[in-house]
């Protein structure tokens, strides 16, 4: 399984966020959106369908009645009855339970850069467990840091 941290620098999540998605989906794959503020998954929910004119990004909350038919779903919990095997965890809060899906987007700011170290530094040596360090240099683009 392999978990790619995404420190944000330079763009905020609600840049970042639908590139992945749009990316997940392109590879016929699904996607959990985790976040644990009811206004934060809100805000997401928004996002998703306003990020750029030319685009459509089929999504949902979680609780909308048909969650198991949902590229993307957003959701409080680790669980994915749409059967994503990606997840992203998009509040800065990282959780050992993410570790059940085939890839983790672990996404954080300056706010949570001790958290992530301390999750960086727990998954280190993990049998069956890739990790990957990404971060923007200063044209924006993402590089794979460790």
């Amino acid at each position: 399984m392999q978990v790619d941290f995404y420190h944000l620098t330079r763009q905020p999540l609600e840049r970042v966020l639908p590139r992945i998605a749009e990316r997940v989906l392109e590879q016929g794959e699904r996607l959990l959106v985790v976040a644990a503020d009811e206004g934060r998954r809100a805000a997401l929910d928004q996002m998703l369908w306003s990020y750029a004119p030319e685009s459509f990004l089929p999504h949902a909350q979680a609780g909308g009645g048909f969650d198991a038919e949902q590229p993307v779903l957003i959701s409080a919990e680790l669980a994915a009855p749409n059967d994503a095997r990606n997840v992203a965890l998009a509040d800065g809060a990282w959780r050992d339970e993410a570790l059940g899906f085939e890839r983790v987007f672990h996404f954080f700011d300056a706010e949570r850069i001790t958290e992530a170290r301390a999750a960086w530094k727990g998954l280190a040596g993990r049998e069956g467990i890739e990790r990957r360090y990404w971060k923007q240099n200063e044209s924006g683009r993402w590089e794979q840091a460790a």
